[in-house]
């Protein structure tokens, strides 16, 4: 007979109420919730690192003057010139200068001091897009989140461990440092690498119709970064197109959005100043090759790093890391794999290429980091596993050597082809962070003192540097022009500095000046440096006929300046730059623009004046 008391006894006991809290281990690896803390300490921690060494290394150079002192004259009506007399694009970075005025407007801030805090911001933001997107590219979103893990590709929906790997390559290396925070473009750099990164994993991640338009026109602010992104530009948005395989409309609205910011500019900057690139892209004559210049460039870099052992450890980590991301995802999205890995490489690869084509910078290291960020994307972080965990070991062991012991190499001086240029203005300086305007403006240079003594003598004044912070003189400017100073000098930033914004900054390098820029290259050992502008041109351009030349100023070569100032496609470019803005005169830059880029004149104003004047 069966009673309650048996059947009590016989009955299943009841289930046990699910825990509210997860174990700790599981079979000796952190649970769902362990692995989402640790994935998101690999994600915040190298940003964090980054942004305390480029603090630590905050400065701002010559060249970050340059910038600023375009910003400064947005800032005050101006528009976006170098001097107010002449319509010169010396910012090679559009978005970045414009980027810096926003921020001087919002703050009030020192323009410097805006760009270096700003270039910190961009390079933190660029790791942390970075990182975040090699997270959710292999797997390792956290719980709940929108990357392969949480769906299910990659296993769990906590994700899968993931260790800091190619990022270690950045860190230890000491011009990453510098270039982190340097009031140039290159934290905007970082910052536009990391976030289009970001992007394309999300448009591979089943991303919404939302998210590629937004990717799209990303992706199509490269030209205004730095003009030589454009490849990465048009690599990504290919790669975009093989990832989601849209239809035909989709894809011109895709490219409609990429190129309307850019071609609006482009038609802006045709107009506004007559030519078709920065300034600095025609002094440096960025569609020629000086290969054997710029293999030494990238030795300068690569050398003192050892960069070839750990690249040679991320390339292993890359073919171990994709092929397992092959594994672990469905058929349907296996395709996608080699896609978004091949985007940053092969666009790293051309930037690289390209940089050594055009004979390199001369700045240590900064015209290569982006290329080398862009090769590490894929395996910034990678899942842990026993030969990924060796292979980081031993990056880790590099990272370590590199970090202690290899430092970039010693300058040789303003006149060595490659220079650690933050080293240089330190010393220069006198501060060990120089970001503010007042820092290099001072009088511990010997130009800043020439024009100080010009600007109170009461007379107006040309202050022509003729050796390199050795000798000036100093003759009566011209009544053609209202300024009451005009400076010329090597170290453009540095005379923009000290020079009045309603006064006249000449660059004697070419790199913002609108007819050097035009001259033909006469030397080829340093880049940025190829088109020294001869004194003759600029006495010739700012003082009267018949003044008095100092010893070391040839009146015959300044004869010859002037008249050939006055002559065919010369006279023309400096109307183009010069003369008001009227609409007729827009129209006139627009449709001359490809004519006056691609115009080139001798250096020598003997030359010149035959070549463009006749003999007569």
């Amino acid at each position: 007979m069966t009673t309650p008391l048996t059947r009590l006894r016989n009955s299943p006991a009841p289930p046990r109420p699910a825990r509210s809290f997860p174990s700790p281990r599981r079979g000796g690896r952190p649970d769902g919730a362990g692995r989402s803390v640790w994935n998101a300490c690999a994600v915040v921690v190298p940003a964090a690192v980054i942004a305390v060494l480029s603090a630590l290394h905050s400065w701002a150079g010559d060249d970050a003057l340059i910038y600023t002192r375009t910003v400064r004259q947005i800032l005050a009506g101006n528009g976006p010139v170098l001097n107010t007399g002449e319509r010169v694009e010396s910012s090679t970075g559009t978005l970045w200068q414009w980027a810096v005025a926003a921020g001087g407007l919002l703050t009030g801030a020192d323009p410097v001091l805006v760009a270096v805090v700003l270039g910190a911001v961009c390079t933190t933001a660029g790791f942390l897009w970075a990182l975040d997107g090699a997270r959710r590219f292999h797997g390792g979103a956290g719980h709940g989140g929108a990357g392969l893990g949480a769906t299910g590709y990659g296993g769990s929906g906590h994700g899968r461990l993931l260790l800091p790997a190619g990022v270690l390559v950045l860190l230890p290396v000491r011009a990453m440092w510098d270039y982190g925070t340097s009031g140039l473009e290159t934290g905007l750099t970082f910052g536009w690498l990391g976030l289009s990164w970001w992007l394309l994993v999300r448009a591979y991640d089943d991303g919404s119709p939302r998210v590629h338009r937004v990717g799209a026109v990303v992706f199509g602010l490269g030209p205004l970064v730095r003009p030589d992104l454009t490849p990465v530009s048009v690599v990504f948005l290919f790669s975009l197109w093989l990832i989601v395989r849209p239809g035909r409309r989709t894809v011109v609205g895709w490219w409609a959005g990429a190129a309307a910011l850019p071609c609006c500019y482009e038609v802006f900057r045709a107009g506004f100043y007559g030519v078709l690139v920065p300034l600095p892209g025609i002094t440096k004559e960025a569609s020629t090759s000086l290969w054997g210049r710029g293999w030494a460039y990238l030795l300068n870099f690569t050398g003192p790093y050892r960069l070839w052992v750990p690249l040679l450890l991320v390339v292993c980590l890359t073919v171990v890391a994709v092929g397992d991301r092959l594994r672990t995802v469905p058929g349907r999205v296996a395709p996608r794999v080699p896609v978004v890995v091949a985007a940053p490489v092969l666009s790293g690869l051309l930037c690289a290429l390209y940089v050594t084509r055009v004979g390199g910078d001369f700045m240590h290291g900064r015209m290569l980091l982006p290329p080398l960020f862009l090769l590490l994307l894929p395996v910034f972080l990678v899942p842990l596993s026993r030969l990924t965990g060796a292979l980081v070991a031993a990056v880790g062991v590099w990272a370590g050597c590199c970090a202690l012991l290899w430092f970039p190499p010693q300058s040789g001086g303003d006149g060595a082809t490659v220079i650690d240029e933050h080293a240089g203005y330190v010393r220069a300086t006198g501060e060990a962070h120089p970001v503010r305007q007042s820092a290099h403006s001072g009088r511990r240079l010997p130009f800043a003192r020439e024009t100080a003594k010009a600007l109170a003598s009461g007379r107006r004044s040309l202050v022509v540097e003729l050796r390199y912070d050795r000798r000036f003189v100093t003759l009566p400017l011209t009544s053609r022009i209202p300024e009451r100073l005009v400076g010329a000098e090597a170290r453009l930033g540095h005379s923009g500095a000290v020079i009045p914004l309603d006064d006249r900054a000449i660059d004697t390098l070419g790199l913002a000046h609108p007819l050097g820029a035009h001259l033909r290259r006469t030397s080829f050992t340093k880049a940025g440096h190829d088109k020294p502008v001869d004194r003759a041109w600029i006495v010739a351009d700012f003082t009267d006929p018949g003044v008095r030349l100092p010893p070391g100023i040839d009146a015959r070569r300044v004869a010859a300046a002037r008249r050939a100032l006055t002559c065919g496609p010369l006279a023309e470019l400096r109307a183009a730059t010069r003369d008001p803005l009227t609409p007729g005169r827009f129209w006139h830059n627009l449709t001359g623009s490809w004519r006056r880029t691609a115009f080139r004149f001798p250096a020598d104003p003997l030359d010149a004046e035959r070549e463009l004047c006749g003999r007569g």
